[in-house]
Formats: C-alpha cells, structure tokens, sequence
C-alpha cells in the first residue's frame, strides 16, 4: 500500500518525539511492504515565525491532499505569557479541526502493566480499565459567536452553540464505537443546566433507540469526573461536548499512569489527525528527554484508522509493552534508580523490536 502522510512536527518538544514516531512509521512500511511518501510542513508559533499564521494556506492544502496527518504538538511560552498577542499557536489547532472537519477526538484510556504504580490511583480500581472518550471538537464554548470582551475590558464573554446535526454524527460514531466494543455508551452533559446539554440529551436518547442492544446511561460532568476516578473500568465509550471532553480526557492520564502515554485520532470530514495529548512541554524541548510513546501509539492508531491496518498497528502497540517490560524509557515514567533513556534511544530500541519480531 503507498501511504502519503502530512508530518506536522509543530512546537516544543514535538518535532522530537514527531521524529521517533516517523522512524517507526517507516520501519513497519518496510517490513511489511508498504511504500511511505510524507512531506513535513509547519504549524503552530513555528508557523507564525515563519509565515505569520499559525496554520498556513501552505500545510492546510498537504494535509487536504494526504491520507493521514502525524502531529506533534502546539504551544510557546512567549504566547502563553501574553494574553494580548493578536495571533497565537493554539488558533492553529482550532483553525486545522474546524477546516479539516475534525469533529470528533478518540482517545483510548488502557492501563498498563508496567505503569500501574504510577498512577495515584490504587491498583485495584484501574487494572483493567479500558474505555475510549469520543469529544465532539468543532463546537460548543470554543468556538461559538458572540465572543470577546466588553469595550472597557471589564467584561468578557462566551458563547455555547451546538446544532442537532453536530450532535448527531458524534453521538452516531460513539454508537458505532461501542458495538465494536462492550456495548455501553454513557454521554456526559450538564443538562440541569444547560439548555445545549438537554440537546444533547434528547438527540442522544432519539439514536439510542436505534441501537437496542448498546447499554446508555447519561451522566453530568461533575458525576462523571468523580467516577472516571472511583470507578474507571464501569466506562466503555464515553461521548461528550468539547469543553467536558477536553477536561475529562486529560483527567484520564492518572489511569493511564502518565500524560506522556496517551496518544489520540481526530476524525471528521477530511483528512484524519493523530497525535498525542500532552502539549508541546517547552521546558522539555531540545533535552531529548520527552516521552515519545504517547506519539508512537497515536502513529499505532494511524495505521489502524486511516488505513486499516490493525496487524501493523498491533505490532507497534506490541513494541511499546515491550520497551516497558525492558525498562527502556524515559525518565519520566522510569523507576526510582533504574536507568533511564533518551528519546531517541526509546525510539530506536523499538525499531530494533520491530525489526525482530
């Protein structure tokens, strides 16, 4: 198969782990005969340095005329640290979901052996877990109209707008999701408040009568932030709104044991986008310390959901529990006393892998 692949490395320590995640990619083309063609482009504060956008014209027209994008993160610390910069990094990710059609983020929450005693959870509450959070991203309080701040500064102010047709395809991917799955949707809304919420919830009742043999249950943000952590292994799909998913999905990491493991597809409309959850760690950048596995998994989901290749994306996933069991990782999820690895020798250790088995 001739894959063509749209490398958007972008801030941080993105291009870091962005690159360990591209040697793997060509490692499994190679060993099983796929030929990969990919072009790098700029997103995010590189991008604006370089062209004064943070998504240009440019890397939106090669992610439209590709079959995938492998993406790295956004984010700098001379924008976060000046809330009136007029153009900032994180308007590029919004900019690429809303143009590419990305209305939908998966992120499958797992646990892993190794990593279970990191978390702060106790053991016996997420040995096991294993669900998938599916976040609406191309509405809600992100990106409604009116927004922005009252004349003299004094006031700002939001606005949260879904349709029944956004809701709708989200709603209907989770269902899919979950006959592929253990056959349970919970949706998760603030509808005791919020009139978008009972849209939600009325739409999601309408197409849960479709799928008889799914298990729904409805929860409010607030419940179900306090049960993703007492009780994580009741959840098998969870769908939200952005704003609760974005939250929801980055509490997730405790299960996980570490932000640095938890990679992510954004589907849609267009081009597919995969990437890991962790932000662009600017501290961390050009250390060669930064986890790359996080991204390597999200190159596994590539593979698996831009070209249906599920041995492919198998093997990688085994490579990663591999690197683990030998202990080959970086410092940030590594024992107390036990060696640690830089990004490139973690991303190198399960090319070899792959290369063996």
């Amino acid at each position: 198969m001739e894959l063509h692949i749209a490398v958007l490395p972008g801030d941080g320590i993105g291009p870091e782990v962005v690159d360990q995640a591209l040697n793997v990619t060509r490692a499994i083309c190679e060993k099983f005969g796929h030929e990969l063609k990919y072009q790098i482009a700029p997103v995010g504060a590189c991008a604006i340095e370089e062209t004064g956008s943070p998504y240009p014209d440019s890397t939106h027209e090669l992610c439209m005329r590709s079959d995938a994008v492998l993406f790295g993160a956004i984010g700098s610390p001379q924008y976060d640290n000046n809330p009136n910069a007029p153009v900032r990094p994180e308007q590029g990710l919004l900019a690429m979901r809303k143009k590419l059609g990305l209305f939908a983020n998966i992120r499958p929450i797992t646990t892993f052996p190794g990593l279970i005693h990191k978390s702060p959870l106790r053991a016996d509450i997420i040995d096991g877990a294993d669900f998938m959070c599916i976040r609406e991203l191309t509405g809600g309080l992100y990106f409604g109209r009116p927004q922005g701040r009252s004349e003299d500064g004094s006031v700002a102010y939001d606005t949260c707008m879904y349709s029944r047709e956004e809701i709708t395809r989200i709603v209907q991917l989770a269902y899919d999701y979950a006959m592929r799955r253990r056959k349970k949707v919970t949706m998760v809304d603030k509808a005791n408040i919020l009139a978008t919420s009972r849209l939600w919830r009325e739409v999601t009742q309408e197409i849960a009568a479709e799928y008889p043999e799914v298990e729904t249950e409805f929860l409010f943000v607030d419940n179900a932030a306090m049960r993703m952590i007492q009780w994580p292994k009741s959840f098998d799909v969870i769908v939200t709104e952005n704003m609760f998913g974005d939250i929801l999905t980055d509490e997730g990491s405790v299960i996980t044991g570490s932000l640095g493991m938890l990679p992510s597809a954004s589907i849609g409309l267009h081009t597919s986008v995969f990437e890991p959850i962790h932000g662009s760690y600017p501290q961390a950048a050009g250390k060669d310390i930064a986890n790359p596995l996080a991204t390597i998994l999200s190159a596994a989901m590539m593979f698996e959901y831009a070209f249906g290749l599920k041995a492919e994306a198998d093997l990688i996933r085994s490579a990663v529990s591999e690197s683990m069991k030998a202990g080959v990782v970086t410092e940030d999820i590594a024992d107390p006393g036990t060696p640690t690895y830089h990004t490139h020798e973690v991303g190198e250790w399960i090319v070899e892998w792959i290369g063996k088995h």
